[in-house]
């Protein structure tokens, strides 16, 4: 038998008709569209997109600032007073006597100074300038009146390293007074000198050099010994600066008590007498002390 042959011829691919584009011109075309975008993508990686239309937040105010708060202390102490000079307790009261101590007891071949009515802003200064330029210590029995009015004086005393003692509120006649106004003599001078030195005096002279069993009594009890004197200058009436030195040296004896003034009127001539008298002493080899309390234990009442 014969074979028989197919009679349908294969497909050809025909031309596309004239100005219509070709199908691989089509397909390329399609792969490029497929391929836009990726391209699209890869290119908003590396380039800003623009920016939203939004709204801009509200700003809100800042924060109030919190006052920083000191911690609470539990037990919180009041301020403390401005220092002031240090108190010394007093010593112990001593005995009720029944004279005053007119020379030092067992003091050697030594002699005390003593200044009474001061402090005096005019005087004062000057005897205290003398006494520095020879290395004298001495006492100085202030008025309460005085002291309260100089009470930065009365330290530059007790800062030398001299002694202060009471000699009354005015100077007033003590044995004339009654009991409580002698108190009040005594009491209030002792309490402003121990408020501007703070040491209360030691030692009691009474003006005049008057005592009574009152006035022993009393300044006992405000733990003073009474201290008299031995060698009365009499500078208070001012008999020249000679008169008052020829009396300190012909007195000059072992323990001996001289009374000077730096208060109560124009001292001008002491501490005039205060130059001439004090290189005399010391060229005999005398020694210028204070009155001392340890030696007037057991001493006669």
């Amino acid at each position: 038998m014969h074979a028989v042959r197919s009679t349908v011829a294969p497909r050809r691919e025909t031309d596309p008709a004239p100005g219509a584009p070709s199908r691989r011109a089509l397909l390329r075309t399609a792969g490029l569209l497929a391929l836009t975008p990726v391209a699209a993508c890869a290119g908003a990686t590396g380039a800003r997109p623009p920016a939203a239309a939004t709204t801009p937040p509200r700003r809100l105010p800042p924060p109030r600032a919190q006052r920083a708060r000191a911690p609470e202390e539990p037990d919180a102490k009041p301020p403390e007073p401005a220092p002031g000079p240090r108190t010394t307790p007093p010593a112990p009261p001593p005995p009720v006597r029944t004279r005053p101590f007119a020379r030092l007891p067992r003091a050697g071949h030594a002699l005390a100074l003593t200044f009474d009515d001061g402090p005096d802003p005019r005087w004062t200064p000057e005897v205290l300038a003398v006494l520095a330029a020879h290395d004298v210590r001495a006492t100085f029995f202030v008025c309460g009146r005085q002291a309260a009015k100089h009470p930065a004086l009365l330290r530059r005393i007790t800062e030398a390293g001299h002694l202060v003692g009471n000699h009354t509120w005015d100077h007033r006649r003590l044995t004339g007074l009654g009991r409580a106004a002698v108190e009040e003599q005594i009491a209030r001078t002792s309490e402003t000198v121990r408020r501007a030195t703070g040491r209360a005096p030691a030692w009691f002279r009474a003006p005049y050099g008057e005592w009574d069993r009152t006035v022993y009594t009393l300044g006992a009890r405000h733990g003073m010994e009474p201290l008299a004197w031995s060698v009365d200058t009499e500078d208070w009436s001012r008999p020249g600066a000679a008169a008052i030195t020829r009396r300190v040296l012909a007195g000059a004896r072992p323990g001996a008590v001289v009374l000077c003034h730096d208060g109560g009127g124009d001292r001008a001539q002491t501490v005039t007498a205060l130059r001439r008298f004090l290189p005399r002493l010391r060229a005999d080899g005398w020694d210028l002390v204070r009155p001392d309390r340890r030696l007037t234990r057991g001493a006669a009442r």
